[in-house]
C-alpha cells in the first residue's frame, strides 16, 4: 500500500473500501455543490508569512475548546451515519479522539448510540442535538446524553428542512441499505466492509430505533425521520434547550453577523460558524470567507469555532490566525475511518497534527497562543 500522507490519501483509500453509496454521503454537498467546493478552495487563497532565523524549539500546539484542555484546536464533527463508513464507526472515532487528546462529537443521526459510545470512552464526549418536532424525543435525547456523562451539547441551527443531496437521492441512500441489485453490488465489490457489517448489531439510527415513539421497525423509523426536523425552530427554542440542558452550550451553523450577535446574546458557551459542509445552502459563502467577520462582530462576547473546509494542518491553522479558538474536521475523519477503522482516524489527527507543527514553526511561532494575523501573509476576506 502507498503511503498515507496527507487527507488525500486517506480519501483515496476510503474510496475504494466503502460502498458509493455511503462513500458519496460523506463526500457530497447539496445542488451544484458550489459551497462544498469553496469551502475548501477559499483556504488556498489565504497567504502565509514565512519567518526564518526565529527559535523553534519546544513548541507546542495545546490549547482549551470551551474551557476543556485539548492536544490541539480540533474536534471531530458530528456527522450522521458514521457507522455505514466502518463498522460501529462512532464507536471507533471516540475512541481515537479520546486517546488524541480532542473532542469527539456524537450526531443524533448516528449509527451507534449515545450508550454505545458511553461505553466504550472514559472521557466526556460532546453530543450533537437535531430538534424534532416530538418535543418529548427532544426532552429524552437532553437526558441521555447528561446520563451518558456529555460535557457539551452542540445544537445544529441550520437543518430545519434539509438541503437537496443528488448523490444521496440516486443512490437511494438509507440506512441499513436497501438490499437492491444496485446496492448488492455495491456492497459485494467492498468484501471487507461487508464482513465488518455482519459482526456488529449497529446498523441503523440507534439513537432513534427503540427511544421515539411508534417506532417499532425499519419503514416506522424512515417515516418519522423524513417528518421530524422542524421548520419553527428559533431563537425561543435555543433558550428552552439551553434551561433544560444546564450545561455547556455550542450552537452549531452559524453564517452570518446578525445570526452571531444573536447567538451570543443566548449565553451559550461558543459558536460553530459553519455551512453544514456545504450541505444546506448552496451558493452560501464558504465558512472560512464568513469568519473574521464573526469574529470582528462578537469574537469578543463568544467563543467562536469553525467548522467546513478543512483539510490539513494549514488550514486549521489558518482559522485560529484569524480569529477562531478551536475547529472541526467531519469529512478527513470520515475518509480515515473509511479507509482503516479506528487507526485511519488516529492517521487523519496526526497529519493534521504534523503540518500544523510544521508550519507554526515556518511562521516563526512556538505555541499556539502566539498564532494571530501576524502570520497572515495575504488575507482576500
Amino acid at each position: 500500500m502507498a503511503p498515507i500522507l496527507e487527507i488525500a490519501d486517506l480519501k483515496k483509500l476510503a474510496r475504494k473500501r466503502v460502498p458509493k453509496l455511503f462513500f458519496d454521503y460523506a463526500d457530497s454537498g447539496s445542488y451544484t455543490e458550489s459551497t462544498y467546493r469553496a469551502n475548501e478552495s477559499d483556504y488556498q487563497r489565504i497567504k502565509l508569512r514565512q519567518r526564518v532565523l526565529v527559535d523553534m524549539s519546544n513548541r507546542s500546539l495545546e490549547t482549551t475548546m470551551i474551557g476543556e484542555k485539548v492536544t490541539m484546536p480540533v474536534a471531530l464533527s458530528p456527522t450522521g451515519l458514521t457507522g455505514m463508513q466502518h463498522a460501529d464507526g462512532e464507536m471507533l472515532a471516540a475512541q481515537a479522539a479520546e486517546e488524541f487528546g480532542v473532542p469527539f462529537t456524537l450526531s443524533t443521526m448516528s449509527i451507534c448510540s449515545i450508550e454505545d459510545v458511553a461505553s466504550v470512552t472514559r472521557r466526556p464526549f460532546w453530543f450533537q442535538l437535531y430538534v424534532m418536532r416530538d418535543r418529548d424525543f427532544v426532552l429524552n435525547l437532553i437526558e441521555r446524553a447528561r446520563a451518558a456523562r456529555c460535557s457539551a451539547l452542540v445544537l445544529t441551527a441550520d437543518l430545519q428542512l434539509l438541503g437537496q443531496r443528488h448523490k444521496d437521492i440516486r443512490n437511494s441512500l438509507s440506512a441499513p441499505p436497501k438490499l437492491t441489485p444496485k446496492h448488492l453490488f455495491q456492497m459485494a465489490m467492498r468484501p471487507r466492509w461487508c464482513w465488518d457489517m455482519l459482526h456488529t448489531q449497529r446498523r441503523t439510527f440507534r439513537n432513534i430505533h427503540g427511544h421515539a415513539k411508534n417506532v417499532s421497525d425499519l419503514a416506522s423509523l424512515g417515516a418519522w425521520t423524513n417528518e421530524q426536523f422542524d421548520p419553527k425552530l428559533s431563537w425561543d427554542d435555543v433558550a428552552w434547550i439551553k434551561e433544560r440542558w444546564g450545561g455547556k452550550l455550542i450552537i452549531k451553523g452559524i453564517l452570518d453577523v446578525e445570526d452571531a450577535q444573536m447567538a451570543a446574546k443566548t449565553g451559550a458557551d461558543a459558536i460553530i460558524v459553519s455551512n453544514h459542509g456545504g450541505r444546506q445552502l448552496d451558493g452560501a459563502h464558504s465558512s472560512i470567507a464568513m469568519l473574521p467577520r464573526i469574529v470582528d462582530a462578537v469574537g469578543d462576547q463568544i467563543e467562536v469555532h469553525l467548522d467546513g473546509g478543512i483539510r490539513s494542518g494549514q488550514d486549521v491553522l489558518k482559522a485560529i490566525a484569524l480569529g477562531a479558538k478551536g475547529t472541526y474536521i467531519g469529512r478527513p475523519f470520515l475518509y480515515g475511518l473509511g479507509a482503516m477503522g479506528k487507526q485511519g482516524v488516529t492517521k487523519a489527527l496526526e497529519i493534521i497534527q504534523k503540518e500544523m507543527d510544521v508550519t507554526m514553526a515556518l511562521c516563526g511561532k512556538r505555541q499556539l497562543a502566539d498564532i494571530d494575523g501576524s502570520i497572515i501573509a495575504e488575507n482576500p476576506f
